[in-house]
């Protein structure tokens, strides 16, 4: 049984730094693999071809690197990676593709160990360990939303990227008139900064970037995850209570009822962002 004291949780959900991301990972990123079976950490693109969670963070990852030109990239940083799981992913679709994990949290990178084709990098978002104009892609697949201040990883994105580069994200976002006060427990439970569109947009424009592509995809990621965890609630919760107590899966529960209400309020949304660099000096 993992031990959690509820206080500890409760202050790293509010002081948001990058320490307590980390705790916050440790400590509860194991219920995503105990719930899906796999490493993937995104809530996937759900869709009639992809029901169940593995099906759909694959096709989320498949989408974002379309997204993104895989096809044409050669050296890639993912920017927040995880387990890892997605440049795998990445790296067997496009078997000449050169990516770069970096990610704050060492024990994740500890997780993967040795990949073709996959360097590790345990570093910041906002200090890329990168020389200048030496990559053709900076990734950011649901990761964003922690990185802080936002900005520096925007502003070190671009110095990183070639001119023809693109920066391209993935992130959960408010609707820009909806108060902060309609997520309810989502305000406790959603661990990461709660940015509207509008001011992600501004910020990526103010610091010289065009966004070329902009998808709201909401409606694919979190009412079809709620409704999988609700309809497999009996089995999923037995695997979970075998390793947390049973109140964290009972706000796992009532959290995910809360995202697709919000979701279907138009309180919370999710964006695919991709953009190129306006003059790259």
């Amino acid at each position: 049984m993992i031990s959690i004291n509820p206080f500890d949780v409760f202050l790293w959900t509010f002081r948001k730094n990058e320490k307590d991301v980390i705790n916050l990972y440790n400590t509860l990123s194991p219920v995503m693999q105990i719930a899906t079976g796999g490493t993937m950490l995104n809530f996937g693109y759900w869709s009639s071809q992809h029901l169940d969670p593995i099906s759909a963070q694959e096709n989320l990852c498949h989408i974002f690197g379309n997204l993104s030109e895989l096809s044409t990239a050669k050296h890639v940083i993912d920017v927040g990676s995880g387990l890892s799981a997605p440049s795998k992913f990445w790296r067997d679709a496009f078997p000449y593709l050169k990516l770069y994990d970096v990610n704050i949290n060492f024990k994740q990178l500890c997780f993967s160990k040795f990949q073709k084709n996959i360097q590790f990098l345990n570093s910041t978002s906002t200090k890329l360990p990168f020389m200048n104009n030496s990559v053709d892609r900076v990734l950011a697949l649901e990761s964003a939303q922690h990185f802080k201040p936002l900005d520096d990883f925007i502003v070190e994105s671009k110095r990183v990227l070639i001119p023809s580069g693109f920066l391209v994200m993935a992130v959960p976002i408010i609707v820009s008139d909806a108060s902060l006060g309609k997520l309810g427990l989502l305000k406790f439970t959603w661990s990461s900064e709660h940015y509207s569109l509008d001011y992600l947009k501004n910020l990526i424009v103010s610091n010289g970037f065009k966004i070329i592509d902009e998808k709201l995809i909401g409606s694919n990621v979190y009412d079809p995850l709620a409704d999988y965890y609700v309809e497999n609630r009996k089995t999923l919760s037995n695997n979970i209570l075998e390793h947390y107590p049973r109140y964290m899966e009972k706000i796992l529960y009532k959290s995910l009822l809360k995202m697709k209400k919000a979701s279907q309020e138009k309180i919370i949304d999710y964006v695919l962002l991709k953009c190129v660099l306006e003059n790259k000096s």
